[in-house]
This record gives structure tokens, C-alpha cells and sequence, in this order.
């Protein structure tokens, strides 16, 4: 009989994302404040001979199944500290954007560890997964508890924000992907000679996601990679001023790009908000969904007989 074990995990948002001056280690500190949101991707593991990774879903041609995919370093990382040989088939069904700033390939990262810790029946606790998390990437941590929480460092050290509602989102996602690096590099070329404050937390912001006030969030929403990202992608200010014309509250890139992220007051709106924004013809697709959403979680755990 072979087991498997199905992990769920959900995309990101950064509501706020306010980027330190480089450190000396080439990182930023960030003060990133993440909701967690209703877009998932579906990780599948399963015995096997060896090591593979496999996917599908949208863009799945984009996600690298070597050994640099974060699902596969994280078997990798959880095996190495078990004494487990990381021989499984790891399937990703893709549905998070790739390469969009919404954390998808730390999503799969989170997702896979968690699907290996059930599979081999490790007992890790959460702060080890959490440990290899961070090990793995700035997101991935986040990707494993969901949810909403405040992230500074590099992003990976976590506190858990209180969400007193819920949030009506659109994504747009655009074509082809932009690299994280790159966006940062770009940062820095813009910030140099500046003096950049460093990062912190919007109380108005907290506040707002406290309270459930979606039109104080709408104000107190900021990305300081948005400027890089324009930069090297000037063609999502249409997507940005396409949105805020069909009526969101507020607009902007997700992360370090290229997916728009667009708040809305309700499910309707969001609706119409999507529509416009395929109309507009400045997005290749558009996403509705609501946050915050639960991390990564296991949702199928199977026996078969190969039969």
C-alpha cells in the first residue's frame, strides 16, 4: 500500500511592504505585513524511487523541477534532519500565479514540507518546520501559517496580526514574471544616495485590518518595491489606473510584481472590478479572492494499491 498526502496552501498579499537600505548581507529589512489569500496551490506527495517533481496548471512550463524548486530543497532540508532519504514524487497543481509576487513557489515550499512531515510521520514540531521555512526563503515561513502577520528581518520573522473582517481582492496577473533580485537591484539603483528610513509598520494600517475597515485599508496600503517594479515593467501603470477606473478602493503591485493587487468594498465590486480589467485588455487574467485564508493545511491523505 503507498500513501500520499495532499497539502493546500494559499497565495499572498502584501498589504504593506516597507524595504529597508540594503544590509551588508545583500538582504533588505523589510516590514512586510501579509494577508494570506483565497488563491491555492495543491501539493502532492507520494513515495518514490528517487527525487522528481512534477506540475501543472497555468504557466506550469515556468516552475523549474529540478533541485532548485522550494518543494523539492524543502523534502531535501525535512529528510536531512530525519535521517529520511528524500525519495518521493512531488506533485504541484498550480493555481497561485508563477513568478507574480504572490509567493508561489514559497507557498510550494511550505506546502511540500508539510506534505513530507505527514508522509514520513516525523513528529516535527511547528517551530522546526518554521525554522526550515526560513532556511528555505523570506515567504515561505508565512506560506506555512496563513492567516495575517507581520514579518520583519527578512521577512520570515513572524507575528501574527488580528483581522477583525474580511477583505475582497482582484488580481491581475500580467504577462511573464519579474524577478524578485531584480526588483530589489532596481530598488537600490533608485535609492541610492537617499536616506532610506527604516521599515516599520503602519499603525493605521493594523489598525485598519483590526476594526475589518476595508476603506481605511484602502488608504493605508503601500509597497515600496512598486516604484522598481514600474520601473522595469512600466506597462502595469495601465493595469493599476485600469482597476481604480472600474472602482476599486485602492491599487497596487503585489510584492515585487508583476500581479496588481486591487481592493474592493465587496464580492460585487470585485466582480466588476475583474471584468473591466480583462475588458481593458492591460492583464492577461484577472482573480478574485477574499483574505485572510488559512496556511498551508493537509487535505487528502490516501492509500493505494498501485492498482
Amino acid at each position: 500500500m503507498t500513501r500520499s498526502v495532499t497539502v493546500r496552501v494559499p497565495a499572498k498579499v502584501n498589504a504593506q511592504l516597507a524595504v529597508g537600505a540594503p544590509r551588508p548581507d545583500g538582504f533588505h529589512d523589510l516590514a512586510n505585513v501579509f494577508l494570506a489569500v483565497g488563491l491555492y496551490d495543491e501539493v502532492t506527495v507520494t513515495p518514490a524511487d528517487t527525487l522528481r517533481v512534477t506540475c501543472s496548471g497555468p504557466d506550469a512550463d515556468q516552475v523549474p523541477l529540478d533541485a532548485t524548486n522550494l518543494a523539492a530543497r524543502a523534502a531535501i532540508a525535512l529528510g536531512a534532519r530525519h535521517g529520511v532519504a528524500p525519495d518521493v514524487h512531488i506533485h504541484i497543481a498550480k493555481d497561485i500565479p508563477v513568478a507574480g509576487g504572490m509567493a508561489g513557489g514559497s507557498a510550494d515550499g511550505a506546502a511540500a514540507l508539510l506534505a513530507c512531515d505527514a508522509l514520513w510521520a516525523t513528529g516535527a514540531t511547528q517551530e522546526e518546520l518554521l525554522e526550515i521555512c526560513a532556511e528555505l526563503g523570506s515567504d515561505v515561513p508565512f506560506s506555512l501559517i496563513g492567516g495575517a502577520a507581520l514579518g520583519v528581518g527578512r521577512g520570515e520573522q513572524l507575528t501574527p496580526v488580528e483581522v477583525g473582517g474580511s477583505f475582497h481582492w482582484v488580481f491581475a496577473v500580467a504577462d511573464g514574471g519579474l524577478s524578485t533580485p531584480a526588483v530589489y537591484g532596481e530598488f537600490d539603483r533608485l535609492t541610492a544616495g537617499t536616506d532610506v528610513p527604516e521599515p516599520a509598520a503602519s499603525p493605521a494600517l493594523l489598525a485598519a485590518l483590526r476594526k475589518g475597515d476595508t476603506t481605511a485599508l484602502a488608504g493605508a496600503l503601500g509597497n515600496d518595491l512598486q516604484p522598481a517594479a514600474l520601473s522595469l515593467r512600466p506597462s502595469l501603470a495601465g493595469t493599476l489606473a485600469a482597476g481604480t477606473a472600474a472602482g476599486a478602493l485602492a491599487a497596487l503591485v503585489s510584492g515585487s510584481g508583476p500581479t496588481t493587487a486591487f481592493l474592493t468594498a465587496d464580492e460585487e465590486s470585485a466582480r466588476k472590478v475583474a471584468d473591466a480589467l480583462l475588458a481593458s485588455g492591460t492583464c492577461r487574467s484577472a482573480r478574485v479572492a477574499v483574505s485572510p485564508a488559512a496556511g498551508a493545511t493537509v487535505v487528502r491523505s490516501r492509500y493505494s494499491d498501485g492498482n
